[in-house]
């Protein structure tokens, strides 16, 4: 059965470019290495989608309503539906003496922020580095390999997934959350309470939520600190067992010693 526009799936995905077959995304560890793609941080595995989102890149997005789960495929973009052809016109010569001071340390294909812009470093020479404007991708025609793994159904599939999304560095399933009347309460477990950017992942789950479920009128997160568990309580020392013969010479009663008679004498005649 076709999917189609709305679906939530788990993506598999590597894209490369046509002419040079240079992998620029992935969502295999694997290949991640291989490429030497792999970033500290990065979480690998199937991408979450919604179809029609634009959460991937448009031509893709499109062809994914006409995939079937779990068979893989093969989507070519061209580069006027990809990044757009090149433009010699944001190709530019910069002193190296202005990056320097920017705290810019320039070598060969580095990728830097300059004048607020991103750009790329294509030569260094004659006290001047060529800076290249266009987006990396720009003027390539890209192939993405993919596989539909997974339709996501229910409603609690979906909630996961799209917390997941926000915050994957915490293990899905360590979230619990629950539906109640209206509200949508999602228990966040402590190892995400300091989080750098917490807050802000929070209020995307929230946007979310209120867009496609939009029969609830709030989300809340509960956060909830634990007292560390108290020390067992020292055990009261037994009395001594006492064995049964000792019990009863202990509590039986000591006779009387009676005092001695005094020796019979015979009478002196």
């Amino acid at each position: 059965m076709a999917l189609q526009k709305g679906d939530f799936i788990l993506l598999t995905l590597t894209g490369k470019v046509k002419e040079t077959n240079e992998v620029f995304d992935t969502t295999d560890e694997t290949t991640a290495k291989k490429e030497h793609l792999q970033k500290e941080g990065e979480i690998y595995e199937p991408r979450l989608v919604v179809i029609g989102e634009g959460w991937v890149l448009k031509p893709l997005d499109e062809a994914l309503a006409e995939k079937e789960l779990g068979t893989p495929a093969t989507v070519e973009v061209s580069p006027d539906k990809a990044f757009g052809p090149r433009d010699p016109e944001k190709v530019k010569q910069v002193h190296l003496k202005k990056l320097a001071e920017k705290g810019i340390n320039p070598q060969l294909g580095m990728r830097i922020e300059f004048g607020g812009k991103n750009a790329i470093i294509r030569s260094i020479g004659a006290g001047r580095a060529l800076l290249d404007f266009n987006p990396p991708l720009a003027g390539k025609t890209l192939v993405y390999d993919v596989t539909v793994t997974k339709k996501l159904e229910t409603a609690e599939d979906k909630v996961g997934a799209l917390i997941h999304r926000r915050i994957p560095v915490a293990e899905q399933g360590k979230f619990e959350f629950r539906f109640q009347d209206k509200a949508l309460i999602i228990y966040m477990p402590e190892e995400t309470f300091y989080l750098e950017g917490v807050q802000i992942a929070k209020r995307g789950i929230a946007l979310d939520v209120q867009k496609f479920f939009p029969d609830l009128d709030e989300t809340k997160f509960v956060e909830t600190i634990k007292a560390p568990p108290k020390p067992p309580k020292p055990e009261e020392p037994k009395p001594a067992e006492v064995k049964p013969e000792a019990e009863a010479a202990a509590t039986a009663p000591v006779a009387e010693e009676k005092p001695a008679e005094p020796a019979a004498t015979e009478p002196k005649s």
